[in-house]
């Protein structure tokens, strides 16, 4: 079949806005209801909804079930990026509803009733249910006039009394109740550090009556974090540790003391941005099955819980989260590169064959038509003679081709974090470009996560060097191999992206033009204004040496940028406040640079919804064609780009 011939950048796609807002859903904290195991619960974002968090439920041969109604709504504040929202018990649920933060409770029959005060002004998160003494353990975050909010972990009681357990650190994460609830577990750090610098494992014994022990330390060693602290069905502790580079699987001996037991070059842990992420589960016959990824890509696997061995098991999908036990087998949110994110329940586990799958929830796909663009793994030199890795895309088409002799646009892309990694899954928002004809390099800059802790830490002290290093020589190589157009060259990244976007763009000559996502433009003006959880985060990435901040922040040198940038900022965010966008776009105005500054009055940090998502992503391809000066057929939208020609 003959191929119509299209410029690249302008070829018609059958991927429209529409689909990635619709891929804006997003399925989270997957649990069961520890009396009916083969229940599943997770939490489901709703685009359509302008965002709007609810719980659903599917038992085994029902369809999914929405619990709540509008405006009810299932997210936590605590860390702003929030985590945990709810717990379930024999039918019961509990929540933290995102307008009033407060707890709400659901019984079986439908009915909704409030536990925590109206006028409690604390937030919550990581809500865990204790059936032995009817009572909720949660993480409380508790705003103070002058003085940063207090962190703890508390008890709050069937009639809403709540109880300090523990309180003193900075921060608390992961409570966990042993199975016979005479132990409660959980993670706490500091400032400077972040969880996965440095974090801590205490514990609390719990009397036959629910009274609680003297809080104690089960381990804590500099330049060691640790994640999702577990039980087995005897109540013998097991915790993800980065000890020896990679995060590992430790368990607890006969003398309470943790040792290794997995010993992989692969993480089984995650960077705690938010709270409630699971990798490892025991099922019901008490074997251990754990999520584990390396090089950027993930596996279900089974760990020996004599030997510590890892036997990965045969599943169809590259990337893996939210790990639960059922009564049948283990359930999980599984994707890969031509499939999107769907919640799936795995019976008949063996090493030997492939399990039998069993699809829940499936979220939005693409039209058939689409030909999708496939992930090529790439590590390459970069600054230093260290190496980086990414993900390339190249633009693909069923029925297009591109005049012979032309190259195609790249476009970078940056994830957030910068503590993160970007992922194997089917991403709508990579295809609606590539499938229009750029080509997309995904990059894990050094610092980013699933390559083991040394890899991690080349970030420290190099944010804004290493990350906007890695981007550079990325494009680079992928000229050298004769891939992209090196003078069409666009990045675009989202919060700590959206910080490298504005580097990339201000100390070096790569790009032809950028899309800032609520990003950083000022470090110093960050420090003054952020929330608690990342306040001191820059300690670490940079220092606290204000010439360093100077020299890092774009905004203090916008006489070297020279070239367009759209900005994209919720004006309720508190993570990146919108000061940092308008600075930027007003110094670049100034300037008389071509600079477009898009906001979106409710939306927080990340776009929910699906409206938005939608405007979002065709303002950044219509300032695109604008700069790059695309004959598209395909319209722009309404957008104001000052001092453009």
């Amino acid at each position: 079949m003959s191929r119509a011939t299209y410029p690249y950048g302008c070829w018609p796609s059958p991927i429209n806005a529409d689909h990635v807002a619709a891929a804006g859903c997003k399925f989270s904290e997957l649990c069961v209801d520890s009396t009916a195991a083969d229940t599943l619960y997770w939490s489901e974002s709703r685009p359509q909804e302008a965002g709007r968090c609810t719980i659903m439920r599917q038992r085994p041969g029902e369809i999914a079930q929405s619990l709540l109604d509008a405006p009810y709504s299932a997210r936590s504040a605590v860390h702003e990026y929030g985590g945990g929202t709810f717990t379930v018990h024999n039918g019961t649920v509990w929540f933290v509803n995102s307008e009033d933060q407060s707890i709400y409770r659901r019984m079986p029959d439908g009915s909704l009733a409030r536990l925590t005060r109206a006028d409690d002004p604390a937030c919550y998160a990581d809500l865990q249910y204790d059936c032995h003494h009817d009572g909720l353990v949660a993480v409380a975050e508790t705003p103070r006039v002058q003085a940063e909010p207090r962190a703890s972990i508390v008890r709050i009681a069937a009639d809403g009394a709540i109880t300090v357990i523990a309180e003193g650190h900075d921060f608390y994460a992961s409570p966990r109740l042993s199975p016979a609830a005479d132990r409660l577990v959980w993670l706490a750090w500091n400032h400077p550090a972040m969880p996965w610098d440095r974090s801590e494992l205490w514990q609390a014994d719990i009397a036959a009556d629910g009274s609680m022990g003297t809080p104690r330390c089960l381990r804590a060693n500099a330049e060691e974090s640790l994640f999702g602290p577990f039980f087995d069905a005897q109540g013998r502790l097991h915790v993800v540790c980065d000890g020896d580079d990679w995060w590992n699987i430790y368990r607890e001996n006969d003398r309470g003391i943790l040792q290794q037991l997995t010993r992989e070059a692969a993480e089984f842990g995650l960077p705690q941005w938010v709270f409630g992420q699971k990798t490892c589960a025991f099922d019901a016959r008490n074997r251990l099955f754990a999520l584990s990824t390396a090089d950027g890509l993930w596996r279900l696997g089974a760990v020996a819980v004599d030997t510590g061995a890892y036997t990965p098991i045969r599943i169809d999908a590259t990337h893996m989260e939210q790990l639960v036990a059922t009564a049948s087998g283990v359930a999980l949110v599984v994707a890969d590169a031509a499939t999107p994110r769907r919640i799936a329940r795995l019976h008949e586990l063996a090493a030997d064959r492939a399990p039998q799958i069993e699809v829940v929830r499936a979220g939005a796909g693409l039209p058939q038509q689409a030909a999708l663009s496939k992930p090529r793994s790439l590590a390459y030199p970069t600054a230093d003679g260290d190496t980086a890795h990414a993900l390339f895309y190249p633009p693909t088409h069923a029925t297009v081709q591109a005049p012979a002799q032309e190259l195609p646009p790249l476009l970078i892309k940056c994830h957030g974090g910068p503590t993160g990694a970007t992922d194997t899954a089917l991403d709508a928002r990579i295809q609606y470009w590539t499938s229009r004809g750029y080509a997309v390099l995904d990059v894990n800059y050094r610092g980013s996560t699933g390559y083991g802790r040394a890899y991690r830490n080349k970030l420290i002290g190099a944010w804004g060097v290493v990350d906007v290093e890695d981007c550079v020589h990325g494009a680079r190589q992928l000229a050298a191999d004769g891939l992209i157009d090196a003078r069409r060259v666009l990045i675009s990244g989202s919060s700590a992206g959206g910080y490298t976007v504005l580097c990339v763009l201000t100390f070096t000559d790569c790009a032809a033009a950028g899309a800032s996502y609520y990003g950083i433009g000022d470090l110093s003006g960050l420090l003054a204004t952020t929330h608690k959880f990342e306040s001191r985060y820059l300690d670490r990435l940079i220092g606290a040496d204000e010439a360093t901040l100077k020299a890092r922040s774009p905004l203090q040198h916008v006489d070297q940028l020279s070239c367009p940038v759209l900005f994209l900022q919720g004006l309720k965010d508190k993570v990146v406040p919108p000061a940092q966008a308008e600075g930027m776009a007003q110094a670049l105005r100034k300037r008389g640079l071509p600079v477009a500054y898009v906001t979106f009055a409710e939306e927080r940090h990340g776009f929910r919804d699906g409206a938005n998502i939608r405007h979002a992503i065709e303002a950044e391809r219509t300032f695109y064609q604008c700069v790059l000066q695309l004959d598209s057929e395909e319209p722009g939208i309404e957008l104001t780009i000052a001092n453009l020609d």
